[in-house]
């Protein structure tokens, strides 16, 4: 069977890519897809390495239903061997994943994750860090819309 392997990046790996990995492991889990696919998140900085999610993205997922899992860790140019789509939640984000590709195929790999949105419009998932509620709820709702996008792209690329 096919497998695929997607990592949501962020800047400090806490917030928003913990985020999409657990809402998109959730989704997959429902589809039944939890075989093939797989998924991890990572930050493009190591300052929070080992640490748990943030609390407050914690609190917002976990009040739609989510399960909470995961510990900081850093990007790095292994990461690029080890997933076939690299997801990032904005453009700071994108421009320091990309600047560790050494190849074009490396480069194909990485996606800004708002691409799979088909309900909001926005071009990046705002670092909600040094917000309030709404910004976590924000967070939230742009994950869970670019979920199901993803996991659409994933099916109909990967025919699973």
């Amino acid at each position: 069977m096919k497998s695929v392997h997607v990592l949501f990046v962020c800047m400090g790996n806490i917030c928003r890519s913990p985020a999409g990995e657990n809402i998109f492991r959730h989704h997959v889990k429902e589809a039944g897809l939890s075989g093939p696919i797989r998924c991890d998140s990572a930050g493009t900085i190591g300052y929070h390495t080992g640490n748990k999610p943030d609390q407050r993205m914690s609190r917002t997922i976990r009040q739609r239903g989510y399960e909470v899992t995961g510990f900081a860790r850093q990007f790095s140019r292994n990461d690029f061997a080890a997933f076939d789509l690299i997801l990032t939640m904005d453009e700071e984000n994108y421009d320091n994943v990309m600047k560790l590709a050494k190849s074009q195929s490396d480069q194909k790999k990485v996606r800004r994750f708002t691409d799979f949105c088909t309900q909001h419009s926005h071009g990046a998932v705002p670092d909600p860090y040094y917000g309030g509620d709404e910004g976590f709820e924000l967070v939230a709702d742009l994950i869970e819309d670019g979920s199901a996008g993803l996991l659409a792209h994933i099916r109909k690329e990967w025919q699973l």
